[in-house]
């Protein structure tokens, strides 16, 4: 153990950060324990999209991984990234469903919106861009975002249907309701 453990002191300077290997096993752990729902749930809200599961559920894990060992190795930070469920959830209800655009439309839209990003960032715009934008509207979308996927997960659960008035109670007795609550 002791050969690891100044093996990662040496690659990751866990002492300059003031951890050492147990305490970033524990992290790790929890912070996995922590996003794991995200294994189940984008794949569960892109096959709504008409996307395969068993598919997506693949790319979420393979995309997870190489993204946190990147974080990990290149930028030496103890975070962990996997696919946003806002945004998951804005492509599948909003552009697939509520648009009427195809998954494959929408993969091709989402794919160039990211290839502008990368080149927004070398040019040092994307930065510029988002400190023009208020503080109160950053946490707005934060609220917006939340506020979306709750009610996506109400709609799921039969908690609120669609009614004449865009949003009825649904049956609160029904077990899935029940669970949810």
């Amino acid at each position: 153990m002791d050969n690891n453990a100044g093996f990662f002191e040496k690659v990751f300077k866990l002492k300059d950060h003031g951890t050492n290997v147990s305490t970033e096993v524990i992290a790790g752990f929890t912070t996995f324990m922590t996003m794991a729902y995200i294994l189940i749930v984008n794949p569960l809200i892109l096959s709504d999209a008409g996307l395969d599961m068993g598919k997506v559920f693949t790319a979420t894990a393979i995309s997870s991984l190489i993204g946190t060992l990147i974080m990990g190795l290149y930028a030496n930070l103890p975070f962990a990234l996997a696919p946003g469920m806002g945004l998951n959830a804005f492509f599948a209800y909003t552009v697939v469903i509520g648009m009427g655009k195809s998954p494959e439309f929408a993969l091709t839209a989402v794919f160039l919106e990211g290839l502008i990003f990368i080149l927004l960032s070398f040019v040092n715009v994307r930065e510029a861009i988002i400190n023009s934008i208020p503080q109160n509207i950053k946490k707005a979308i934060s609220v917006g975002i939340g506020l979306f996927i709750a009610f996506i997960g109400l709609a799921n659960a039969g908690i609120v249907v669609d009614s004449v008035t865009l949003v009825g109670l649904g049956d609160i007795t029904s077990g899935t309701a029940l669970l949810a609550l």
